[in-house]
């Protein structure tokens, strides 16, 4: 049945058949992957070859594994997804790494109070869709407060939902960009992957991502309408020394730090992801 699942998914040119394949037979029949080898000689039954002829007809109809699933893994997490926010992508880990290591870097520069007395730092998500970002800093952070905001209120249900699943606090707040985090200021940093697509752009994507909430992907015509927005407003939200770090598009890193720049932010940086590929620019308050 893999096998005749992967053919099935080559044909349609999808980008990892094989992987698909496992991951919806697994799920059809309530066993991790491991167990498919372990049992690889095992007679299914009608009701088994049904359900997972079903979920081979979504996913050729162009309906994501992890919409189909309900659930996708994110920096070793599980976050449970639906039509209502953006599938969490393996890129994006590159954004949480980059936020953790600033965190670790702002408790080891010296303070004018003990340890002690220093107050939590301060993190916001803005944009925050599934909450993949907050609750994975929330998760790897301890002791940081963490807020995220979304304009979407199913986007911010969603992510109340996998905080509580993954067992971390997060405050939540409903706004557009800054306008929620006005209120929270001054922070110690702020993240984002905000839609990032140029416009043009969208119509030519894979069905799977043209399903997920335009919202979350539409950029504006060069990709950059949101996160020009967030550049600008950010100064105001951070105190001295905060920071400012944005997932971005292929090709989109050199505008991105030239708009840091202009900002006023200082120390800009640029991390890669597993494809090599500048994915996140930060840069700090002086």
């Amino acid at each position: 049945m893999i096998r005749w699942t992967t053919s099935r998914f080559e044909e349609r040119r999808l980008d990892t058949p094989r992987l698909d394949a496992e991951l919806l037979a697994a799920h059809a029949l309530g066993l991790d992957r491991v167990q498919l080898y372990v049992q690889h000689d095992r007679p299914l039954l009608p009701d088994e070859l049904a359900a997972l002829r079903e979920l081979v007809k979504r996913r050729q109809g162009g309906e994501s594994v992890a919409y189909i699933m309900g659930r996708k893994e994110f920096f070793g997490l599980s976050f449970a997804v639906d039509a209502r926010v953006l599938v969490p992508r393996p890129d994006t880990e590159t954004l949480v790494d980059e936020a953790l290591v600033y965190l670790r870097e702002r408790l080891t520069r010296p303070a004018t109070e003990s340890t002690s007395e220093r107050p939590p730092l301060k993190v916001a998500d803005v944009g925050t869709g599934s909450g993949a970002i907050a609750v994975a800093i929330a998760r790897h952070a301890r002791g940081t407060w963490v807020a995220a905001t979304d304009v979407s209120a199913d986007a911010l249900a969603v992510a109340r939902d996998n905080a509580a699943r993954n067992g971390v606090a997060v405050a939540f707040y409903e706004g557009d960009l800054d306008q929620a985090l006005g209120p929270l200021a001054p922070l110690d940093l702020i993240v984002a992957n905000l839609p990032y697509i140029p416009t043009a752009v969208l119509s030519s994507l894979p069905p799977e991502v043209r399903a997920e909430p335009a919202l979350a992907l539409d950029g504006g015509p060069d990709g950059l309408a949101l996160v020009r927005r967030l550049v600008a407003a950010a100064p105001a939200l951070l105190g001295p020394g905060g920071a400012l770090a944005l997932e971005i598009g292929a090709g989109q890193a050199d505008d991105a730090a030239a708009l840091m720049q202009a900002a006023g932010f200082v120390d800009i940086r640029r991390r890669r992801d597993l494809a090599e590929i500048d994915r996140v620019v930060s840069g700090r308050q002086p």
